[in-house]
């Protein structure tokens, strides 16, 4: 078992909340409504994308290809960071953690408490997270980020390219951790500059991002902590965005939202089967368990529901 039955147990659970709230979250940004066809004059239903607060804008790209632009940039991502890394830059890190987690977290808050107030709640939230990060903090904000994110991208992403995303992630993954380790040094980087993107459960308490203060990943009992990355965290959350768009149109938005919470289930289970299964102090590659999660909560929707 990768974790104690205690940690690994609170880990699966902050992961479902995290998926669940990001869903509410993106349903803010989606919904549906009917026209006539002036041609067929059959009534017709469409899902509708709400505009991003702040007068941003999603990218301009085929919901059919998108998935080969967002790997390409998650990969584009990954080389800055590596430079980052490389160059010793941690201060630039930082600003852009800084950034990310603030726009996130203001999108994510701004349908329900307005975007004056969401703004001013995102800073403070992305200001503590840099410079006084604790577990709970950590948390905390991450359940919120990656609806921020989902809301993003759920609307231009449909259900072909959410699986091809699951796919090519989940490939990226594997050679990331096991082969060119890359992902690991990432993981310490984040860990030596005490700020880190994704779920994190201390086993004791203490000062700082983990256990006494000492970053994120120790080797001795006291000072471990179970991690899961961002990424980990919002291609589920993707997929369950893309599914949940086009259940809305067949039945209505409460319904195809209920029948989405089927997915979060079944990759909390995947999640829980890795961390069970899984050796003490190794990394491992969890999107291909949390894709297989993602298809199997599709499959037991289109069957039972």
């Amino acid at each position: 078992m990768k974790h104690t039955f205690k940690v690994t147990l609170l880990l699966a659970l902050i992961f479902f909340v995290t998926q669940v709230v990001g869903l509410v979250i993106t349903k803010e940004y989606v919904s549906t409504n009917e026209y006539i066809d002036p041609e067929t004059k059959a009534v017709v239903k469409q899902v509708v994308s709400e505009d991003l607060p702040y007068n941003l804008e999603r990218p301009e790209i085929e919901q059919s290809t998108s998935y080969i632009w967002i790997t390409l940039a998650v990969i584009i991502g990954t080389l800055l960071l590596l430079l980052i890394i490389k160059f010793k830059k941690m201060s630039l890190w930082k600003l852009w953690f800084f950034f990310a987690v603030f726009f996130s977290i203001a999108i994510a808050f701004a349908p329900f408490t307005g975007q004056v107030i969401a703004a001013f709640l995102a800073f403070i939230f992305a200001l503590m997270k840099v410079y006084k990060p604790t577990a709970i903090l950590n948390n905390f904000t991450e359940i919120f980020i990656y609806g921020g994110l989902a809301a993003i991208f759920v609307p231009i992403i449909n259900l072909f390219a959410a699986f091809a995303l699951l796919f090519l992630i989940s490939i990226y993954d594997i050679i990331a951790v096991r082969h060119t380790r890359h992902m690991v040094k990432l993981a310490k980087f984040q860990a030596k500059s005490n700020v880190f993107a994704g779920l994190l459960v201390p086993y004791g308490k203490g000062k700082g991002i983990a256990a006494e203060g000492k970053g994120i990943i120790h080797n001795n009992e006291k000072g471990r902590v179970a991690v899961l990355g961002g990424g980990d965290i919002g291609f589920p959350l993707l997929f369950a965005g893309a599914v949940m768009k086009d259940l809305m149109l067949a039945s209505t938005e409460t319904i195809g939202f209920l029948k989405t919470l089927i997915i979060p289930i079944f990759v909390t289970f995947a999640l829980l089967y890795l961390l069970v299964t899984g050796e003490k102090d190794k990394f491992y590659p969890a999107m291909p368990y949390l894709a297989v999660g993602c298809v199997l909560g599709y499959l037991a929707i289109l069957l039972f529901l």
